[in-house]
């Protein structure tokens, strides 16, 4: 993905980062069950936080947002559930791009999206090539992804490209791995956000994480709002980062 110029600050926004922020959206199902309404409405509610939290990054001057809407393991749910959420997501992609791209943001999907049909992979590829030219916010929707599937599909294709002359083993690096990942081409967050009170990584980005800092916010999903964004960014800029060394 080609480089970013420099977004928009609010008004007395220290400069330091985070430049990528991740999210793992969490707690839509209990909030819809705290209200006795239908699952589905809770993943509605969901999406709209998801707008939100797109919006709010792009004001604190975040260059790169990923939103972990839908892992690999979702597709053990009930079929009514999957079914709603995939309905969901097609909605999304197109009714969303036409104010993705009037703000600047640029979309990439990343994760097995072609298991969503050849349908839905038509709307990902139409909706990425449509927001291209976005420059104030990139933003990655995580479809179908789950990161050891991520991790032995990389490692498969750098042991094909050794097995076909296109890579020397000991020319292996970090680096060149992390070109074989759907990730390539985008930095490493430096900040990772869980809503809803779980403290865990859920199969998230286990390489790219590897540096992060991490947020866990009580919040469930549908209720997080430009003040919460706001909040794990001010507790990641107070955090001091040495990356294993010393001060």
């Amino acid at each position: 993905m080609s480089a970013v110029s420099e977004p928009a600050r609010l008004p007395g926004a220290p400069a330091e980062g985070p430049l990528h922020v991740a999210i793992i959206m969490d707690g839509n199902r209990r909030w819809a069950q705290a209200r006795g309404l239908p699952v589905a409405l809770g993943h509605k509610a969901g999406a709209e936080a998801a707008r939100r939290a797109v919006e709010a990054a792009a004001d604190l001057g975040v260059s790169w947002l990923t939103l972990f809407a839908f892992s690999s393991e979702n597709w053990r749910r009930p079929l009514e559930e999957v079914s709603a959420l995939t309905g969901l997501l097609r909605l999304y992609l197109r009714v969303e791009v036409a104010n993705l791209v009037k703000e600047g943001v640029r979309l990439r999907v990343i994760g097995d999206y072609e298991r969503f049909g050849p349908e839905m992979a038509r709307a990902v590829r139409a909706a990425e090539e449509q927001t291209a030219g976005g420059r104030r916010l990139n933003l990655n929707v995580a479809l179908s992804y789950g990161a050891r599937d991520e991790i032995l599909a990389a490692a498969r294709a750098a042991a094909r490209a050794v097995a076909e002359g296109r890579l020397a083993p000991e020319a292996l690096d970090e680096a060149t791995f992390s070109g074989f990942m759907y990730t390539a081409g985008i930095p490493d967050p430096d900040l990772i956000i869980r809503t809803s009170g779980e403290q865990r990584l859920s199969n998230f980005m286990l390489w790219q994480a590897a540096y992060s800092e991490f947020v866990f916010q009580e919040v469930l999903w549908p209720d997080f709002g430009a003040r919460h964004l706001a909040e794990a960014v001010a507790d990641f800029r107070r955090r001091d980062r040495r990356y294993g060394a010393r001060p």
